[in-house]
């Protein structure tokens, strides 16, 4: 069985001897947290400017990233934000915890993206915001979808976690700063990583500052005073995250043509496969190489075809997740505060949402039997780019014998 790279070690990482000199700096200074700390002020600093935003800011992690986004547009309770059903929970998380209301919307069939379709048709006079995922490293129709929000008031939030330097159609800026607010991670399998850790970007300075006062209690330090301008958590990044975060930002260009190139390569190797939908490189980032069956083609499914990779090592998986984001349990039994279900019943909410009821047939059929996922990162060489290839060209192959 082939091993391949992977970003759950140095493998697949980029860490090496400038990392293990920053964190050697910051521990040499005794100062490890933020406050009074150069680190994380840098870090913000380095990334606004690469990212070509006005402002960013640091917190602990990608989830909080987006927790910063939601209270920064200061939702009243029960105020709905539409949400993708194909991503990590991490993007609603914050919309649950700032007391508001995620509204499901179907995603392209190719991309894994919401719409402005389907933005469209979720939203109502209470939609405060939409949180557009790109998926995978794949750009979202940001601009589309901006253009249906615009005429109702409704912000857009941009979740980047998967999409560093993605270039989203409608333009030349990056993701992250299409939208009002956009948010990045840190996290161990992100394009770079501090471990853990989250940036938020706006060009606006007074949401800025509020997700500043909300990653930090709520705590107005650049006046003086110890007091408390709003609720708050304790989402300060540390500052030994953050010097690994300036070193690995130096990294993000190479490790993203790196990834783009693996891509490339492993789309020449598949391209002539019929009913194998490869990913569009406009844009792409390519935090996973994403496939899509053509299954009325093919002839089979995801979980048939990864279930031809057995053996084999290759770091292919289906469905990328197990279910869409609204039949988790948090949700379909409404598990937030003790036994109230609050916010997620009626007040504060428009009407109780019922989860176990709601039905996204793209999103669920790609999970069930059409997307495809193969785990790629800046550590593979030429001879894993080809080991990757031909497993996936073989277990096409042996798929279709099956069901000949």
């Amino acid at each position: 069985m082939r091993t391949y790279p992977t970003v759950d070690d140095a493998s697949g990482r980029t860490i090496g001897a400038a990392e293990i000199a920053a964190v050697t700096r910051v521990l040499e200074t005794g100062r490890l947290w933020r406050v009074g700390g150069t680190e994380a002020d840098a870090l913000e600093r380095e990334f606004a400017e690469l990212i070509g935003s006005g402002y960013a800011v640091a917190s602990g992690s990608g989830s909080s990233a987006v927790h910063l986004a939601v209270a920064a547009v200061d939702p009243e309770p029960g105020d709905e934000f539409v949400v993708p059903p194909l991503t990590d929970f991490g993007s609603v998380l914050g919309v649950l915890s700032n007391n508001a209301v995620p509204v499901f919307a179907e995603v392209d069939p190719l991309t894994g993206c919401l719409t402005p379709q389907s933005v469209e048709a979720c939203l109502t006079d209470r939609t405060r915001a939409v949180i557009v995922v790109h998926l995978f490293g794949g750009p979202a129709d940001v601009e589309g979808i901006k253009a249906v929000c615009a005429p109702r008031g409704v912000v857009v939030i941009e979740d980047c976690a998967q999409a560093y330097l993605t270039v989203p159609p409608g333009g030349s800026t990056y993701a992250g700063t299409r939208g009002l607010i956009g948010c990045f991670s840190l996290q161990q399998s992100k394009h770079i990583t501090a471990g853990e850790g989250g940036l938020t970007v706006t060009d606006d300075p007074e949401l800025a500052r509020r997700m500043r006062l909300f990653a930090d209690k709520g705590w107005p330090r650049d006046t003086g005073q110890r007091d408390h301008l709003m609720l708050g958590l304790n989402y300060r990044m540390s500052e030994v995250a953050a010097a690994i975060g300036r070193v690995q930002l130096t990294k993000l260009p190479d490790v993203v043509r790196r990834r783009t190139e693996v891509a490339a390569a492993l789309s020449e190797r598949l391209r002539d496969l019929p009913g194998l939908v490869l990913p569009r490189p406009e844009g792409h980032s390519y935090f996973l190489y994403p496939l899509v069956l053509d299954v009325e083609t093919t002839g089979f499914t995801n979980r048939e075809y990864v279930a031809q990779l057995a053996g084999t090592g290759a770091p292919v998986g289906a469905g990328y997740l197990q279910r869409p984001v609204y039949r988790t349990t948090v949700l379909t039994e409404k598990r937030t505060y003790g036994t109230s279900g609050y916010p997620l019943h009626a007040p504060p909410a428009a009407t109780e949402p019922d989860y176990a009821s709601v039905r996204c047939e793209v999103t669920e059929d790609l999970i069930a039997r059409r997307l495809v996922i193969a785990l790629i990162n800046e550590g593979f060489g030429d001879a894993d780019v080809d080991a990757l290839g031909d497993a996936l060209t073989d277990a096409y192959k042996h798929a279709a014998d099956q069901v000949a």
